[in-house]
C-alpha cells in the first residue's frame, strides 16, 4: 500500500494563539511514498484582526492584503478532506499544530493528535546534533536551492521541506525527480499548479457560531466592533 503524507506549514499574526494570534496562511502538500505528487492545499486566511508589523516583516502578509480572504471556518472542510488521517510531517510541528488545533477548536471541531505528526526538527536535531536545524541550514546542508526564499511563505517553505525530508530519510535515489513541487533539470523551479475543486459550502452550526463568538469576545487586537 502506498505510504501518503502531508507536508505542512503555516504562518501566523505572532508566536501563540492564547495570545489572541490567528492564522494568515496554510500550505500543504501531498507526498506519496516520500515524493511530491503536485496535489496541494493553499490558503491565505483573514485572521480577523490587524497583523502586527513584526509579522509582516517575516511572511509580507498585511492586513490589508488578508481583510477580503476566507475566514478559517469557510476552509477547515477542505482542510479536513486534503490532510484525511494522513501522517503530518511538519518542522518545529509543537508551534504549527498549536495554531490548527486553536483554529479547529474555536470553531468546533476536534483537535488532531501529535501521535500522527513527523517532526522534521527533531529529525534534524537527532541527525546533526548540535548544529543549526532550522530550515535554512537545513536547505544549505542538503543543497536545496532555497534563494527564493526571501519571506516565509507556507507553500513554499512545505515545498522546500519536502526535500529536506527526503534527505533527512536518506536522500533521493539517484535519477529521481520530485515531480511538480520540485526543480526542474536546469535548476529552475517548477511550478505547482493548484487542483481545480468544486466551491464548496460549509456553514457552521449554531454550536460553531456561539463558539466562534465566545471566541471574538475574548481575542485581543480585533478589528471589530
Amino acid at each position: 500500500m502506498a505510504l501518503r503524507e502531508i507536508v505542512l506549514d503555516t504562518e501566523t499574526t505572532g508566536m501563540d494563539p492564547d495570545d489572541g494570534d490567528r492564522l494568515v496562511e496554510i500550505g500543504c502538500l501531498e507526498l506519496i511514498n516520500h515524493l511530491p505528487t503536485g496535489k496541494i492545499f493553499h490558503v491565505y486566511l483573514n485572521p480577523q484582526r490587524e497583523v502586527p508589523a513584526d509579522a509582516v516583516r517575516v511572511h509580507g502578509l498585511t492586513t490589508e492584503f488578508l481583510q477580503d480572504k476566507p475566514l478559517f471556518a469557510e476552509v477547515v472542510g477542505d482542510f479536513k478532506e486534503f490532510i484525511a488521517d494522513s501522517t503530518l510531517v511538519i518542522h518545529n510541528a509543537e508551534f504549527d499544530m498549536k495554531f490548527i488545533n486553536a483554529e479547529l477548536k474555536w470553531t468546533g471541531f476536534k483537535a488532531l493528535s501529535m501521535s500522527r505528526v513527523t517532526d522534521t526538527l527533531l529529525m534534524a536535531r537527532k541527525k546533526f546534533p548540535g548544529q543549526p536545524a532550522n530550515l535554512d541550514a537545513l536547505c544549505r546542508r542538503f543543497k536545496v536551492d532555497n534563494t527564493e526564499r526571501t519571506l516565509h511563505g507556507a507553500l513554499l517553505d512545505s515545498e522546500l521541506l519536502a526535500e529536506v525530508y527526503l534527505e533527512l530519510l536518506g536522500g533521493r535515489q539517484h535519477g529521481l525527480g520530485l515531480g511538480a513541487s520540485g526543480r526542474d533539470g536546469a535548476g529552475g523551479r517548477v511550478k505547482i499548479k493548484t487542483q481545480d475543486r468544486p466551491h464548496r459550502s460549509f456553514p457552521p452550526s449554531e454550536e460553531e457560531r456561539a463558539t466562534h463568538q465566545a471566541f471574538l469576545e475574548e481575542v485581543k487586537g480585533h478589528m471589530w466592533g
